[in-house]
């Protein structure tokens, strides 16, 4: 209701402030304290993880930071392991790491841009290819050894030593390679996803204005979409090698070794892992605790190189987005 003033009658009547509307009403002290309870209950979850992952590191770190030395690092194990270092499980694991990378890398990034830019969400053929990949992330990673060991070393390696060596057990055996292609498909879900991911952030008017020019599909992947993607790709390769470099339970039927002071020199040869190792010494030794400063030294090394390889990813992603702005 207005309110005429009698003392300006050539200013309009003033309106009083209507109420506030019922829709903002100001929220209720157990609305208030529940939001709070919410934040410090996710806060601390935080925090606790935090805490674990630091408490964790720190003693693995007092534990062999003193025993990693340049002689630890390059020289076989001795004296029934508990003695020498850890050289030839250095190079094993990274010559699986490489090639674990050959030949899981272009199939993983091949499939990705199959599903991204042939088949699409909604095609029978890709919603297939989906599925299989979401059941392989899912399957426990002993089962990818146990299918190593039957498919690659028994039926493929078997089957090559009856038509190439008559008979003679040469690649039918437990060896680098096959441990090299047990990871990679362990690893494929993750390559796929994260490439398949990096593909679809790339805005479709790119693809759209290099078709309209006359560009073919292909040459639009190759010139267009790829390097777009590259961090992307780059970034999804790394970090699914890094998630291979350090499992273990595939590569106990299909190529580690024991104890085995040389390096490998075929594609046939067995081979030492880091993780492989910490395995043993904290299980199979005769002395653990005279082990303990090489468990926890080894454990260190393979931290690192894990963690080398995600900081290269995440260094490459920032130059190369770095790059793509200028």
């Amino acid at each position: 209701m207005s309110v005429a003033n009698p003392a300006l009658p050539g200013i309009a009547a003033i309106e009083p402030p209507s109420p506030a509307p019922s829709g903002l009403s100001v929220p209720r002290p157990s609305k208030v304290w529940m939001g709070r309870l919410v934040a410090i209950l996710t806060g601390g979850s935080a925090f606790l993880t935090i805490a674990a992952l630091l408490w964790i590191l720190g003693t693995i770190a007092l534990g062999g930071a003193g025993h990693v030395t340049w002689a630890f690092l390059t020289q076989a194990p001795s004296e029934g392991m508990t003695g020498g270092g850890i050289f030839p499980a250095i190079v094993g694991t990274f010559f699986l790491v490489i090639l674990m990378s050959i030949a899981g890398v272009p199939i993983g990034t091949i499939t990705a841009i199959y599903l991204t830019e042939y088949v699409g969400q909604r095609h029978p053929i890709g919603r297939t290819i989906r599925f299989a990949v979401n059941t392989l992330s899912g399957i426990p990673s002993i089962v990818f050894g146990l299918f190593g060991l039957g498919f690659f070393i028994q039926f493929l390696g078997g089957g090559m030593d009856k038509v190439m060596n008559h008979g003679e057990l040469y690649w039918g055996q437990p060896s680098i390679l096959w441990a090299s292609l047990t990871m990679a498909f362990l690893t494929l879900p993750v390559m796929i996803v994260s490439v398949e991911e990096a593909l679809r952030n790339v805005p479709r008017e790119l693809r759209e204005a290099s078709l309209a020019l006359g560009a073919t599909k292909l040459e639009t992947i190759r010139k267009v979409v790829l390097p777009q993607s590259a961090s992307g790709i780059l970034t999804g390769g790394i970090l699914a090698v890094s998630r291979g470099a350090g499992e273990v339970a595939p590569i106990l039927f299909t190529g580690a070794a024991y104890f085995l002071p040389h390096l490998p020199t075929s594609l046939n040869n067995q081979f030492m892992h880091l993780g492989y190792h910490i395995y043993i010494m904290s299980t199979q030794s005769p002395d653990v605790d005279a082990t303990r400063p090489i468990q926890f030294a080894t454990t260190l090394v393979l931290l690192a190189l894990t963690f080398s390889l995600n900081f290269i990813a995440i260094f490459l992603r920032w130059h190369m987005r770095r790059k793509a702005i200028r």
